[in-house]
C-alpha cells in the first residue's frame, strides 16, 4: 500500500502527464514538487523526460531531454507539437502584448477580449470580404491555443451562454494569456519571428514585389 506522500507523488506525476501545473489553480501539486521535485525528477528522467519547474511564474510542465549522440534514443513521451501558420502567428503576437503588459504592470493577468485577439490577427490574414470567414478562422486559432494551453478562456454572465450575432452560444468574451507561452516562445524566437511580421502582412496583403 502507498504512503499518503507516495500517492501525493503518483498524483503530481499523472498531472504533469496531462498538461501543465499551475502553483495558483492546482496547489497540491505544486506543494508535492516543492517538497518531492527530486523523486518526481527522478521518476521522469528515466524515461528521458525532463521536469521544468519556474519558481517565479509558478508553473511546472515537462519537455524531452536533449538526446546523447552516443546514445540510442527512448520513444519520445512528450510529442513535437507541429503548429500551422495561424497558431505560430497567434502565440507570437500573445507574446508580444505579455512582454508590453509586463513592462508597464508589475502584477496581475494579462486578459485580452476576444475582439482584440480577433484584431491582432486580421492584420495578417490575407485580404477578403467575407467576414465571417476571417473571424472563424481567428476563432478556430484562438481555439487550438486555448487546447495547447496558451490561452484560458474566461467566460462572464454577459457572454456565457448568449447567442452572438451568427447565433452560436457560449463563446466566451475574454481570455487570460498563460505564462507558459514564455517558455514556448522565448525571446530569439520572438526576435526572428517579429522581423518577420512586416514581411507576412505585406504578403498578407496580397501585394508582391512587381505592384
Amino acid at each position: 500500500m502507498r504512503t499518503p506522500e507516495e500517492h501525493a507523488v503518483g498524483a503530481a506525476i499523472i498531472h504533469l502527464m496531462r498538461g501543465v501545473v499551475y502553483r495558483e489553480s492546482n496547489e497540491d501539486a505544486w506543494a508535492t514538487l516543492e517538497r518531492q521535485g527530486a523523486a518526481v525528477r527522478d521518476h521522469f528522467s528515466a524515461i528521458g523526460v525532463e521536469l521544468v519547474v519556474d519558481d517565479t511564474e509558478g508553473y511546472a510542465y515537462l519537455r524531452s531531454e536533449t538526446e546523447d549522440p552516443g546514445i540510442p534514443p527512448l520513444p519520445r513521451l512528450v510529442m513535437r507539437r507541429s503548429l500551422t501558420y495561424n497558431v505560430s502567428l497567434l502565440l507570437v503576437l500573445l507574446r508580444k502584448r505579455l512582454v508590453e503588459f509586463e513592462t508597464t504592470s508589475s502584477e496581475g493577468k494579462l486578459v485580452l477580449e476576444r475582439d482584440q485577439i480577433i484584431e491582432m490577427l486580421r492584420l495578417f490574414f490575407p485580404d477578403s470580404t467575407n467576414e465571417a470567414r476571417v473571424i472563424d478562422t481567428a476563432d478556430s486559432t484562438i481555439r487550438k491555443a486555448e487546447e495547447l494551453g496558451f490561452l484560458r478562456a474566461l467566460r462572464t454572465q454577459a457572454t456565457s451562454g448568449q447567442p452572438d450575432a451568427a447565433g452560436r452560444a457560449g463563446r466566451p468574451g475574454q481570455w487570460e494569456v498563460r505564462r507558459i507561452i514564455k517558455a514556448y516562445v522565448d525571446a530569439q524566437v520572438l526576435s526572428d519571428f517579429a522581423a518577420k511580421l512586416e514581411e507576412y502582412a505585406h504578403a498578407a496583403s496580397g501585394k508582391g514585389d512587381d505592384d
